[in-house]
């Protein structure tokens, strides 16, 4: 084996085989290095969420557990419950005015939620195509509604709506007098003149999301669309909606929360009057749980109001990906 001969035979597949092996350990420190990095990218993130964290688990994640934990007892608030299981949740669901509430809170979606979005598509559409002078502030006084509090608005409103109110006045002003009437207390009209109240109140959200959403969408596709010969419509629905992908996922989610959890615009507006034209399964919640002693039940119409807002905000997470998105989570 000391042969020189035989050495310098050796010596080409002994330098490839260095040669291989500080390869082989050059990628695995590359590897770890940027497992290392990717690690510290992770936990920087993590470290920016834990304030978010701090305030979301004892205030909103631990009240949840505790209110799903009481709606299975029976207790008045006061003495000590007693064991029921899910004889709430089978109590609450045979009753017809629990049913009726969530009816409500279904009308209630088409005015806090469609009809607020589509106002908004609207009028960003309007303003993206036009040049407004001023457009400043009128973007502010569209999204007054949205900073102005729910209790005033309210307030506000059923000042409007009164039976000697301004919507009442005007109508009589211009021939139309037979359709004036108490619209909040009216069995019919209640309801949609307290939806009426919440499109006011949340178009407002929506046209600041689009307005947002519309800046990041290139100029260089609607002048494609242009020279295809589209027309408003038709670059609307090929270059507008689809970047507004994201946005509307968002307003979506918020705004239908906000109609099956609606609780203060209706609880000052009406209280669920008359009789129970308006009442929702919020305005439920407070009713038993501080009305009726039944804290238990109240936290069984909470509980099922939790788990259908994350229900939905899901399925709208879920349509709202593109294709690729779905084909990547499938």
């Amino acid at each position: 084996m000391n042969d020189p001969e035989t050495i310098r035979a050796l010596q080409p597949s002994v330098v490839a085989s260095t040669q291989a092996r500080e390869r082989v350990g050059r990628r695995r420190r590359d590897h770890r290095s940027r497992a290392d990095r990717a690690f510290g990218r992770s936990l920087s993130g993590y470290l920016f969420l834990l304030p978010v964290f701090a305030v979301y688990v004892p205030f909103v994640l631990l009240p949840l557990v505790h209110t799903a934990f009481l709606s299975l007892y029976q207790w008045n608030g006061l003495t000590p419950g007693t064991w029921a299981g899910f004889a709430n949740y089978r109590a609450l669901w045979s009753d017809p005015q629990l049913a009726s509430a969530f009816v409500h809170s279904a009308v209630l979606v088409v005015f806090y939620a469609v009809l607020p979005i589509a106002l908004a598509l609207f009028l960003v559409s309007v303003m993206s195509r036009a040049r407004i002078r001023g457009a400043g502030p009128y973007r502010t006084l569209l999204f007054l509604p949205q900073i102005v509090p729910t209790v005033v608005v309210a307030i506000a409103w059923r000042w409007i709506f009164a039976p000697d109110g301004p919507l009442n006045q005007l109508l009589q002003a211009i021939g139309l007098g037979g359709l004036a009437r108490a619209w909040l207390g009216d069995f019919t009209f209640a309801l949609p003149a307290v939806g009426v109240i919440g499109t006011w109140a949340l178009y407002g959200l929506c046209m600041v999301l689009f307005i947002a959403g519309l800046q990041k969408i290139p100029q260089s596709l609607y002048d494609a669309a242009q020279m295809d010969g589209a027309g408003p419509f038709a670059e609307f629905l090929a270059v507008t909606l689809p970047g507004l992908r994201g946005e509307l996922v968002v307003a979506g989610t918020l705004t239908i929360a906000a109609a099956v959890s609606s609780f203060d615009l209706v609880y000052v507006a009406t209280n669920g009057g008359p009789g129970d034209a308006t009442t929702v399964p919020s305005l439920l919640v407070y009713r038993l749980a501080f009305s009726d002693g039944r804290v238990g039940g109240a936290a069984a119409v909470g509980t099922t109001i939790a788990a259908l807002v994350f229900a939905i905000t899901m399925v709208i997470r879920h349509f709202g990906r593109s294709p690729a998105e779905r084909d990547a989570f499938a």
